[in-house]
């Protein structure tokens, strides 16, 4: 039998030229260094301890006695949504009809998609603040639409989002603002000053906005307010979070969106064309974990945060500028102190020199030359690591 071979039809390139310029994920790329490599993996996030034993067992128990082991209905099991529902109550004071204004995805990715896909048409501008977490990127164009960033800068120890920059990237062709706070991965929290002054430009313009809050529940400074409660911005706003980040089971893919019944019917178009559904047992756990008393959120964050002080301290005593974050599990670092200028092959380098992966934050800009010296780390690792990691960082400033 003859060798199979790609079949070859003309001279056009295989993959969608939307999606030609994004290639492999920077995730995927450090993650295989690290496995090759033996080193620490402070580069993608995800924890390696397993979230809350009783809600692995409601999963376990789910799977055993057949709860979710077929197709779930397409909007996600009517336990989850409520539960959903009453989340966003407890915590926030917001109403959401779980028959109407609530729809379970394939995590806060599908969700992200599913949305952009639903609401943009090709030509419709949206901004985005960068750096970006990269599926917002690839999404967009996907859709056919214009990426317009907006950058978030270096100011006091912190990033700060211009709110006058911001207004000036609204045009006639804005047809959303894709917001994520707390942000990844500068960690910045916006301000309830900053969320208003947001909403007043979203009704102002008649702007839809898209808010990822995945890391609602990882706020160490301030505290974090969802842009859906502002004057106005309910009927306009499509809010989107995960279990994944907040109960440590990022493998489980359950996320979903929170919006009026036009919006969720829109997203819910473009979604059952994606997974249609996922996570059927996985969504019965879920329901359960929403309910966890405010002792286990407590906890939980009280947890990251003194994680974040060991890996920040670490990476301050190897000589890196550090910008301590108000939220998520990152740290962004400036590598310049250490006579660097290019975050990416320091990246690259890292792992051979001091066996510690990270991620260059360069990959999540436009602007390259705004984050060519930033580099990202995750510190949802057990303490021990973080503090092996710091020591192996430490070499650093001793130049081995």
């Amino acid at each position: 039998m003859a060798p199979m071979s790609a079949p070859v039809s003309s001279d056009r390139p295989f993959l969608n030229r939307r999606l030609a310029a994004f290639g492999t994920t920077i995730f995927a790329e450090m993650s295989a260094l690290a496995a090759r490599t033996g080193s620490i993996n402070l580069g993608q996030g995800f924890p390696d301890t397993d979230g809350p034993a009783e809600i692995a067992e409601a999963a376990s128990h789910a799977v055993l006695t057949g709860l979710g082991n077929q197709y779930p209905p397409g909007p996600g099991i009517p336990e989850l949504r409520a539960a959903i529902a009453a989340h966003q109550q407890r915590f926030y004071g917001l109403a959401y009809d779980p028959d109407t204004e609530v729809l379970v995805t394939a995590g806060a990715t599908e969700a992200i998609a599913a949305a952009l896909l639903a609401l943009l048409e090709p030509g419709d501008e949206v901004i985005a603040l960068e750096p970006y977490y990269d599926s917002y990127a690839a999404c967009i164009a996907m859709a056919g639409a214009v990426r317009v960033p907006v950058t978030l800068r270096p100011h006091a120890g912190a990033f700060a989002l211009d709110l006058d920059e911001l207004r000036a990237a609204v045009t006639p062709r804005t047809r959303l603002i894709l917001l994520n706070t707390p942000h990844n991965p500068t960690g910045t929290v916006l301000t309830r000053e900053e969320l208003s002054a947001v909403a007043a430009l979203a009704v102002e313009r008649d702007l839809l906005v898209i808010t990822d809050e995945v890391y609602e529940h990882l706020v160490f400074e301030g505290a974090h307010t969802p842009l859906a409660g502002f004057p106005g911005m309910r009927e306009r706003t499509v809010t989107i979070s995960s279990a994944g980040k907040s109960f440590s089971f990022t493998g489980w893919k359950v996320g979903w969106v929170t919006a009026p019944p036009e919006l969720v019917t829109a997203v819910r178009s473009a979604k059952q064309f994606l997974t249609y559904v996922s996570s059927g047992p996985f969504q019965y756990a879920i329901a359960e974990a929403l309910a966890l008393p405010d002792t286990y959120y407590e906890a939980f964050r009280a947890d990251l945060a003194a994680k974040r002080d060991v890996l920040a301290d670490g990476l301050t005593a190897a000589g890196f500028e550090v910008f301590r974050p108000q939220g998520t599990y990152f740290i962004t670092t400036d590598i310049t102190p250490l006579g660097e200028k290019d975050g990416l092959a320091f990246c690259r380098a890292l792992p051979e020199r001091c066996g510690v992966v990270a991620i260059p934050n360069q990959v999540f800009y436009d602007d390259k030359a705004a984050g060519a010296t930033q580099v990202r780390w995750a510190f949802c690792k057990k303490t021990e690591v973080l503090r092996e990691a710091a020591a192996r960082l430490s070499r650093l400033r001793a130049g081995t």
